[in-house]
């Protein structure tokens, strides 16, 4: 994996919001009106990129962009105008569960054939495909586990240390080399992607940007702590069915060992991720603090609307014969179908 401790560069911008957040963190202009940023389509391309750049000055920041930027009050209010817009579009568009009972349960039920993209990149996905996927996808995974940690100061007793259990083995339980984001590095090599961090931003859709969005959102508010729990909930339950049929779909289109290992990695180790986070993450946090059930729930069911989104976005894409990109990928691999 390419490690520049500088920060990627800033991106392009794609509307008026992000390139005036853009050209502020540039130092050549102003921050946009909070109005015109509470104002922003809240799953469109310019509100998605204005709060992704935000939120990525808490992690590894941006090349040209001093790091005392990160809380700069005024950046702040605009970040938070962003939020309200995301968040509000969210809680209206996200039916909910009658209980959290319910929503668990509906991650057991497997997506009908044909409607997902693992099943899709499966059976019929082509290795461009799993190309585009994975530089999507790598917005997340080169800084994998990474947003929900932000949630471990704000538990305690059971749920802290299961939750902390589960980290260390997205972090390779101390071995470098077994860290999630290196392995997906390495998934990226054996596909002949570029593996720099932040890399493929430019060319990640706006639904990509909000799947990444959702975590740093509920990670960066405390009272947004149980959602960041049911966010995790939903990732672990249902990656293991779904990195199977992943590893299929590498080994089917013939992608390298390292492409195939990280799904493999995954069916095993969130199998038991699911029961620890069921019964110790979940089970802990409401013994202590039982009126946030809802708000898991609320993250469980929020993270699906927007996995439907960037998954109905691919399959419209890749079933038109289109690139699912902004910007395609150059065909870095000699015999690319």
């Amino acid at each position: 994996m390419a490690n520049d401790h500088r920060g990627p560069e800033l991106p392009s911008d794609r509307g008026p919001v992000s390139a005036a957040v853009t050209a502020y963190l540039r130092g050549t202009g102003p921050l946009p009106p909070a109005e015109d940023a509470g104002g922003a389509a809240p799953y469109g391309d310019d509100l998605q990129l204005a709060l992704y750049v935000c939120y990525e000055l808490h992690y590894r920041g941006f090349a040209e962009v001093a790091a005392r930027h990160e809380w700069d009050p005024g950046l702040l209010a605009v970040r938070s105008a962003l939020e309200h817009r995301f968040l509000a579009a969210l809680r209206a568009d996200t039916p909910g569960h009658d209980s959290l009972d319910d929503a668990l349960a509906g991650l057991l039920v497997e997506p009908v054939e044909g409607t997902s993209v693992s099943h899709y990149l499966r059976d019929e996905g082509r290795l461009w495909q799993l190309r585009e996927y994975a530089a999507q996808r790598s917005l997340y995974h080169l800084k994998e586990a990474d947003p929900h940690a932000w949630v471990l100061p704000r538990l305690w007793g059971r749920a802290k240390a299961a939750m902390a259990a589960v980290e260390f083995d997205e972090w390779g339980g101390g071995r470098a080399e077994r860290v999630h984001a290196r392995l997906f590095a390495d998934l990226m090599r054996d596909l002949g992607l570029d593996t720099t961090y932040g890399r493929y931003l430019d060319a990640a859709s706006a639904e990509a940007l909000a799947t990444v969005n959702l975590m740093s959102l509920f990670g960066l508010h405390r009272e947004l702590r149980g959602a960041l729990v049911g966010h995790f909930a939903a990732v672990e339950i249902t990656s293991s069915p779904g990195s199977r049929r992943l590893a299929e779909a590498m080994r089917r289109t013939g992608a390298g060992p390292a492409a195939r290992l990280f799904y493999d990695e995954h069916v095993e180790a969130d199998a038991v991720h699911e029961q620890v986070v069921r019964h110790d993450v979940i089970g802990g946090l409401l013994a202590e603090e039982p009126h946030l059930a809802f708000d898991v729930a609320f993250g469980i069911d929020a993270t699906g609307h927007l996995e439907d989104r960037f998954g109905g976005r691919l399959l419209t894409d890749w079933r038109a014969g289109w690139s699912s990109l902004r910007t395609p990928l150059a065909a870095e691999m000699t015999g690319i179908t």
